[in-house]
């Protein structure tokens, strides 16, 4: 297929720029050509944005009938022949024009249940979030899981698929590969192959996991850390070690010996059965970075210093930001005595995993030698998604206090105990994460979650004696957190009293708020208005190491968007090649204008 250019889209008379855009939308080439009014376009991601807004501004009418000109997987036109060429090419890459008949007739009887519930064509970019296509059972599934969801929100879920459709067949058309991207996303693939739970498929040993558990220290971790250590060598680093607690410390120098230091990366443990990309894609991009500078023999004015974080989750031992702590010299030695659920100590785990312990104190950086610390993440919640924005610059991420608790009542027979003489533990639990629910549903950027609740040896006919809970209370600003804190403690407290019970509670976690440097988020804000795409700003919900970095210099962070609704810590977590690109070429960009 001939390629065109974005110069001649942006010249051409517009009949023949709408001529060259034909095929991108199935069936609906006006909106490639109500786009052109926003001609120029400064790049491509320009372009495939200002057909995003275009749909939005039309309407749900419109929106529907969109959806309803694409075919069914696998469904009649396939059989007929009478798919679009476009369609032809992308059903045919993911095998579905060579379904066996079990495949086939599973596939026909989810296109009747889609169609019945929905009233519109199951629609899913089929070449997937590297453009290399998604195989059939990772199709069958997401139809399978999608068939679930709200009418409104599979709707919104059908045209954010067509817009990566569009994307990849833009790209196809401008003959254009996010190469940089392609390699970034293979990265996450290799380095998924290491995880705590289960074993190697010995016939596909380097085939990635769809969850991951990658604790501190395990087997697993240490393999991580080896991969990661090895590939800041194969990019260029000119010194790469891992350190004391376990972080991979890449160092990419200036060309003058005095320059200071520009501090970047996040943390490579996940939780336990999560995503491949939370953490991972902060350490993947400035790594990609260095590589291109390291092969144009081009040196920068300050030293770049990538750290893979070892620890951030606390998922293996309560040492939440074990990693990024230890640099700040905030590494709290009666950790070294916690057990993990094995009964192993982080000691032992350290000893054993050949770490230097009497080491640690010598890893707090001298905050005057650096010029501050900058973080890329995937968004892990729907902003970004919902928006089909593909960059978010973070304004500052929200201080958070987490509790763990437990209610104590009586535990009493179901059948004889009457209604008002009990004092059920569970229920008085319930009604605190009822006003959690409600109480932080009161003002925007607060959020307050019940995460885990427990009956210990509770059973279907005994009302519950005791319950344990836990409390997680996040705000944008300390106050804000503070005052949730202090009106659910004292909620708490009155639920109790009323019900004759009695509880303990202990604080397990406390991070203030950590705005964003002026500075550096002007950068940030530079390097995504370079790229052609939206300017948009977002606080960070969830911790990051760049918050335990706050405390001792400046920072700033870079969200990248997230697929299947943003969703974090979880296996379904995704996002595209073209979006980890474009957040290479932003972090290459403000690597080009930090003021040394």
């Amino acid at each position: 297929m001939s390629t065109i250019t974005l110069n001649q889209i942006n010249t051409l008379h517009r009949a023949e720029a709408v001529a060259l855009l034909t095929g991108l939308y199935e069936h609906s080439d006006w909106i490639a050509e109500q786009a052109l009014d926003a001609r120029p376009f400064a790049s491509a991601a320009a372009l495939k944005h200002a057909m995003v807004k275009v749909l939005e501004k039309a309407g749900c009418e419109p929106q529907l009938a969109l959806v309803r000109a694409h075919p069914e997987l696998a469904g009649k036109a396939m059989v007929s022949k009478s798919l679009t060429a476009e369609s032809t090419n992308e059903q045919t890459k993911a095998g579905l024009t060579n379904c066996t008949p079990q495949e086939f007739a599973h596939i026909q009887q989810l296109n009747a249940s889609y169609n019945a519930k929905f009233g519109f064509p199951f629609i899913l970019a089929v070449r997937g979030p590297r453009g290399s296509g998604l195989n059939k059972q990772q199709i069958i599934s997401t139809f399978e899981r999608r068939l679930h969801n709200h009418p409104d929100y599979e709707l919104a879920e059908c045209l954010r698929n067509i817009h990566r459709i569009v994307e990849i067949r833009l790209n196809d058309k401008l003959g254009y590969e996010p190469a940089l991207g392609h390699e970034v996303w293979d990265w996450h693939e290799w380095l998924a192959q290491f995880s705590d739970a289960g074993a190697v498929n010995p016939h596909a040993p380097h085939a990635a996991r769809e969850e991951l558990t990658v604790t501190y220290l395990t087997d697993a971790h240490l393999k991580c850390a080896r991969t990661i250590e090895l590939g800041m060598k194969a990019c260029g680093f000119d010194e790469v070690r891992i350190d004391a607690v376990g972080n991979v410390v890449g160092i990419y120098k200036a060309a003058s010996h005095h320059a200071k230091t520009l501090m970047t990366g996040s943390h490579y443990d996940t939780v336990r059965n999560g995503g491949k990309y939370d953490g991972r894609l902060g350490i993947f991009v400035p790594m990609a970075c260095v590589r291109e500078l390291a092969r144009s023999k081009q040196r920068l004015p300050f030293n770049l210093e990538v750290v893979a974080f070892a620890e951030e989750e606390g998922q293996r031992y309560k040492a939440t930001f074990l990693g990024s702590g230890a640099l700040v010299g905030d590494f709290k030695n009666e950790w070294l005595d916690q057990q993990d659920a094995d009964g192993v100590t982080m000691r032992q785990a350290m000893k054993h995993a050949g770490l230097k312990i009497e080491d640690i104190p010598q890893l707090a950086r001298n905050a005057a030698d650096y010029l501050g610390f900058v973080e890329v993440h995937i968004e892990q919640g729907p902003v970004l998604n919902e928006l089909d924005i593909p960059l978010g610059v973070v304004t500052s991420i929200n201080g958070s206090v987490r509790f763990v608790g437990e209610v104590i009542g009586m535990a009493s027979h179901a059948g004889t105990t009457p209604m008002d003489r009990r004092r059920d533990a569970a229920t008085a639990v319930a009604e605190l994460a009822l006003y959690v629910e409600k109480r932080a549903a009161q003002q925007p950027n607060l959020v307050g979650t019940v995460g885990m609740l427990t009956v210990p040896n509770g059973s279907i006919n005994v009302v519950p004696g005791r319950c344990q809970f836990s409390l997680d209370l996040r705000a944008t600003t300390d106050a804000m957190r503070d005052a949730l804190m202090n009106d659910v403690l004292a909620v708490l407290k009155a639920i109790c009293e009323r019900r004759g019970l009695h509880y303990t509670l202990e604080e397990t976690m406390r991070a203030s708020a950590a705005p964003s440097s002026t500075k550096l988020q002007a950068l940030w804000e530079q390097a995504v208005q370079s790229l052609g795409v939206p300017v948009f700003h977002l606080p960070s919900g969830a911790g990051h190491d760049a918050m335990k970095l706050h405390e001792v210099m400046p920072q700033a962070m870079l969200f990248v968007r997230g697929q299947n609704a943003g969703i974090s810590h979880n296996p379904l977590e995704s996002t595209t090649s073209d979006d980890m690109q474009l957040a290479v070429d932003a972090f290459m960009h403000l690597l080009h204008n930090v003021q040394a």
